[in-house]
């Protein structure tokens, strides 16, 4: 048994009205604290100044008061004092705003028991190693300022940079990493969003345990449920042994999902009865069982929109938007461009074995000029291209791949323009067909672009490999 749950622990519970006294106090009283509630602004200063608290559990919709600016005077007074913030459903805006203020963590009503013993331990460990003076490593890291990122990622390069793009998701990760809120990141492709998610777990309380990213995209529909939640042998047809999923996988540490608004709305219905209870239930298995897993997920679409078209569940947004982080494109992240592409050359000349001795101001010039559609990827994809094919020395403009070179100097090969394919007028034809005929169109329309026209088509670029490789297969 830890320190942290042997320790009484003074908790003072601001607003909450009727949930203090049917959940939050029976709850951390059997978990051995010593708990006073506050229902007014007014008492909570003065139960501050008298109890001195190591945990807080502030409700940010009392209706009196400002409960952030209470928040903010508390750590003032105690640097070292404990928050959860406790937040209406939907109310994203107060999640952020509270983890800005510095609160440990954000629990979004409604919760459940479990729930709140685990935000609560995690609080009470945190605690006490506050009091103690046994800050955890990356605690230190982070009171050494904010704005530097410490994950310890196998690529660092799409966060490296300045700008003030940059800075803030540097911010926003430091704050959220070390609760356990869900952090939900957008971003087109190619922006570094699995990055984002792995700086968040290496920055978090568990670190130590497994970082398991599962693209919901690139798996087919019939085979998601079992990737995430596992099977039992003879469950389906080709379930020859059991086979824990990804939820299970990740247990004691973070689940990723990367492209969650592709995942098939019946799915959508279980990841929500998941977040809900904590509990899986592989398929074919009689009873579901607990796991302890921290959720972050991303899209390179707009999760907003495809609540709107009926695509992405309302109820599950609010369950996974809590802590919002939005990873800039290349293109708005200005001399960015530049430092990553240093390191990047630094990195693949000593992969490589070649020298090269930095890059040209011209080429700097021509770099930042780019509309880099592939962001940080296809930076990186043109890096290693030019150390690949160049022997070294300082890199020039010529050294880069052609293709870059022409549209930097606003030069285009002349060619007609691709006639879509037509679509036939008689005959009947299956829905099958007139997707693929759709899909083929799009295609010829943006040249060969698969990210183009899965833009057009809004749907994941993901989703259009798989079709393109499914037809390829019945030629």
């Amino acid at each position: 048994m830890s320190p942290a749950r042997r320790e009484r622990l003074m908790v003072l519970i601001v607003g909450a009205g009727g949930l203090s006294q049917t959940l939050l106090r029976p709850t951390l009283a059997a978990a051995g604290h010593n708990v006073q509630a506050a229902p007014t602004p007014a008492d909570a200063l003065r139960l501050f100044r008298a109890l001195s608290p190591q945990i807080v559990l502030m409700d940010l919709a009392m209706p009196e008061g400002d409960p952030l600016a209470l928040l903010a005077d508390f750590l003032r007074a105690a640097p070292e004092l404990v928050v959860l913030a406790l937040t209406p459903p939907g109310a994203v805006d107060k999640a952020v705003a509270a983890m800005r203020a510095g609160a440990f963590d954000v629990l979004a009503l409604p919760f459940d028991e479990a729930q709140l013993r685990t935000a609560t331990q995690a609080a009470a460990e945190e605690a006490t190693a506050r009091t103690s003076g046994r800050l955890p490593p990356i605690r230190r890291r982070q009171t050494a300022g904010e704005g530097e990122l410490v994950a310890a990622t196998t690529d660092r390069t799409a966060f490296i940079g300045s700008s003030e793009a940059m800075e803030r998701v540097h911010r926003i990760i430091a704050s959220v990493a070390r609760s356990q809120a869900t952090v939900f990141i957008t971003g087109e492709s190619g922006t570094g969003k699995e990055l984002a998610a792995l700086a968040v777990h290496a920055r978090s309380g568990r670190a130590n345990g497994p970082f398991i990213a599962l693209n919901c995209g690139a798996i087919p529909p019939d085979l998601l449920e079992s990737e995430v939640f596992g099977h039992v042998k003879g469950s389906f047809t080709g379930a020859i042994s059991d086979k824990p999923g990804a939820a299970a996988a990740a247990d004691g540490g973070t689940l990723f999902l990367d492209e969650v608004c592709e995942m098939a709305l019946p799915l959508q219905t279980k990841l929500l009865r998941f977040l809900q209870t904590s509990t899986i239930q592989p398929v074919g298995a009689v009873k579901p069982r607990r796991v302890d897993v921290r959720i972050v997920c991303a899209t390179n679409r707009d999760p907003l929109d495809a609540v709107r078209r009926g695509q992405f569940r309302e109820d599950l947004f609010y369950r996974l938007y809590v802590v919002p982080v939005h990873m800039p494109p290349l293109r708005d992240r200005g001399t960015d461009v530049v430092e990553i592409a240093e390191a990047a050359l630094a990195r693949f000349a000593a992969e490589e074995g070649k020298r090269f001795e930095g890059m040209t101001a011209e080429t700097r010039r021509m770099l930042i000029a780019q509309d880099w559609p592939g962001n940080v990827r296809q930076l990186l994809n043109v890096m290693r291209n030019a150390v690949v094919l160049n022997d070294g020395g300082v890199l020039r403009p010529d050294m880069l791949p052609i293709p870059m070179v022409q549209a930097a100097m606003n030069f285009e090969p002349a060619r007609p323009e691709p006639e879509p394919p037509a679509l036939p007028t008689t005959g009947p034809q299956t829905l099958a067909e007139i997707e693929r005929q759709a899909v083929e169109a799009a295609l010829a329309r943006h040249e060969g672009s698969v990210p183009r026209a899965a833009r057009e088509l809004d749907v994941s670029p993901s989703t259009l490999y798989r079709k393109l490789e499914a037809w390829a297969k019945r030629r």
